[in-house]
């Protein structure tokens, strides 16, 4: 915690100022504090020209993580600007979503007559009832992996980690797992 005021008890210049002096998220409490009082205003701002819940809450984290990064490396020239300025870059994010939209849109009409159509028949279904009875016919230790590596989706150095292995130790235990769980779900071979 720093020394001086309460962060709660500064204006928005004082604590874009305090988080810029201690430069590389060295003022948790500041920072945490901007994002108290700003999130509401910028949530506020995207369900307004988004009308999307989740993209308003992905527009105040996106504008938020920009502004403390600016802050961080001391690029916010006008600190008593602050609420402007983070109302200027939701502007910016919501009209580069647009374009984007209206892109996709576009290459989506122009381009759709060409994209084939999957049949469903000829499509593989997945038999949840063999995916189920071939993952418990797996080792635990493969199964762990396999859990950790998609259903979690944990990196192979966070699985390592958390099961007491090696990162090496786990790519190849989560190739042969992969391996045995394919060959029980194609029925070549029962799974070990």
């Amino acid at each position: 915690m720093k020394d001086g005021p309460d962060s709660r008890s500064l204006d928005d210049a004082s604590l874009a100022r305090r988080i810029a002096a201690a430069r590389q998220g060295g003022d948790v409490e500041a920072e945490a504090e901007l994002c108290r009082r700003m999130a509401p205003r910028l949530r506020f701002y995207g369900l307004k020209h988004l009308r999307d819940e989740h993209a308003a809450a992905d527009l105040a984290q996106q504008v938020l993580m920009m502004t403390l990064e600016r802050l961080r490396a001391g690029k916010l020239r006008e600190p008593e600007m602050l609420a402007s300025f983070m109302l200027g870059m939701c502007r910016m994010v919501v009209l580069e979503l647009r374009r984007t939209y209206a892109r996709r849109e576009r290459l989506l009409a122009e381009f759709t007559d060409d994209v084939p159509i999957a049949d469903s028949s000829i499509a593989p279904r997945l038999d949840h009832a063999r995916l189920l009875h071939c993952l418990d016919g797996l080792a635990e230790r493969e199964r762990s992996v396999l859990v950790l590596t998609f259903y979690d989706e944990q990196p192979a150095l966070a699985v390592a980690r958390e099961l007491g292995l090696s990162e090496g130790n786990v790519r190849v235990i989560r190739h042969r797992g992969l391996q045995r769980l394919r060959d029980c779900v194609t029925g070549e071979r029962a799974a070990a």
